[in-house]
């Protein structure tokens, strides 16, 4: 990581927060500011009518100058086939991944090993989103509680594997590493 006028660059970044924590929107800013080409790599899949609103939302708040790959479960792939020092790859978001690979009976452990391993190695800048699930009350069922363990694990390991954490509370960004004072951009 280099420093200059006051800045902390950075290669990848795991941008964390609650539901509409404004973790997304913060994430684009990140992107938009670097001055490089932008990719989206969705993991949703529009399943109902609700879940198309959210999606058109999310397109929406990106606008133009924005491709998009659409993929459930090879985010590995994406940033191995779309990581690239002139491209700012966007992964939103690693919870939807996580759900995904679960349903899919896929080995989610060996799945974020590889996600970790994906992002040390890109070619490029990589920003993830990702859901803080275990700070409210601890889920009723059993699949429920092996997701937010999961997701734990997920978030801990990319945390570990980025340049970059940050959380985001009310729209308000804290960074948790690296620590110390200034702002940060893509490398």
């Amino acid at each position: 990581m280099s420093q200059g006028d006051g800045h902390k660059d950075f290669r990848t970044a795991l941008i964390l927060g609650g539901a509409r924590s404004g973790k997304s929107l913060h994430a684009l800013g990140l992107a938009e500011r670097s001055g490089a080409r932008r990719v989206y790599v969705a993991t949703a899949t529009a399943e109902d009518d609700e879940m198309r609103r959210r999606i058109a939302a999310h397109q929406s708040e990106r606008g133009a100058g924005w491709r998009t790959v659409e993929t459930t479960t090879a985010v590995r792939e994406a940033i191995v086939a779309h990581a690239a020092p002139e491209t700012a790859l966007l992964v939103d978001c690693v919870t939807l991944w996580l759900s995904n690979l679960m349903f899919a009976d896929a080995d989610v452990s060996a799945a974020i090993e590889d996600l970790a391993a994906a992002a040390l190695a890109a070619r490029g800048p990589v920003i993830f989103v990702s859901n803080e699930v275990g700070m409210g009350l601890v889920p009723e069922t059993p699949l429920g509680r092996e997701f937010r363990d999961w997701q734990g694990r997920a978030n801990q390991r990319l945390a570990e594997a980025c340049d970059l954490v940050v959380f985001v509370a009310a729209g308000l960004p804290l960074r948790l590493k690296p620590t110390g004072e200034g702002a940060y951009h893509l490398e």
